[in-house]
C-alpha cells in the first residue's frame, strides 16, 4: 500500500527520537504556557513566574529542561538571565498543538490551504 506511494518517506530513528522528546517537555500545562509566553517577548523567571502562576523556582526548572531540549534560549544581562522561544518552528508547533485543543477558535486565521491557526501576539514589551 505505501510502496505504491513515490513521496512515502518514513522519518529517521533519531528525528523520531528527538520529536518524541520535544513532545514529551510539551506534555505539561506550565511549560505551555511558558513557550507561549516567551513566543510573545523575552521575559525573566519572576515576569514568567507571574505569569503562569507559578513559584520562580519551578519555572527555572521548567526552563532549564525546556533549553535543554533546544525549545528556549537565554540571554544573560548582569544577574538576569533573560528567556525566549527558540525559533519559529516553536512557534509553529505550540500554536497548531493550542489549536487542536480547542478545535474550533474565533481569532484563527485560515493559510492558503483552508488550514486555521492560531498565533500569540506580537511582542509589545520585554519583561
Amino acid at each position: 500500500m505505501h510502496r505504491d506511494n513515490p513521496d512515502f518517506a518514513m522519518p529517521a530513528e533519531e528525528e523520531a527520537q528527538l520529536a518524541a522528546e520535544s513532545f514529551r517537555l510539551l506534555a505539561d500545562p506550565t511549560r505551555i504556557k511558558i513557550l507561549w509566553a516567551l513566543l510573545q517577548g523575552e521575559s525573566s523567571v519572576a515576569c514568567l513566574g507571574e505569569l503562569v502562576g507559578a513559584n520562580p523556582t519551578v519555572v527555572s526548572q521548567h526552563l532549564a529542561k525546556l533549553r535543554l531540549a533546544g525549545l528556549v534560549k537565554g540571554r544573560r544581562e548582569g544577574t538576569f538571565v533573560y528567556y525566549k522561544a527558540a525559533d519559529v518552528h516553536v512557534r509553529r508547533l505550540l500554536a497548531e498543538a493550542l489549536f487542536h485543543a480547542e478545535h474550533t477558535d474565533e481569532g484563527a486565521s485560515e493559510d492558503e490551504h483552508g488550514h486555521r491557526h492560531r498565533e500569540p501576539a506580537e511582542p509589545a514589551h520585554q519583561h
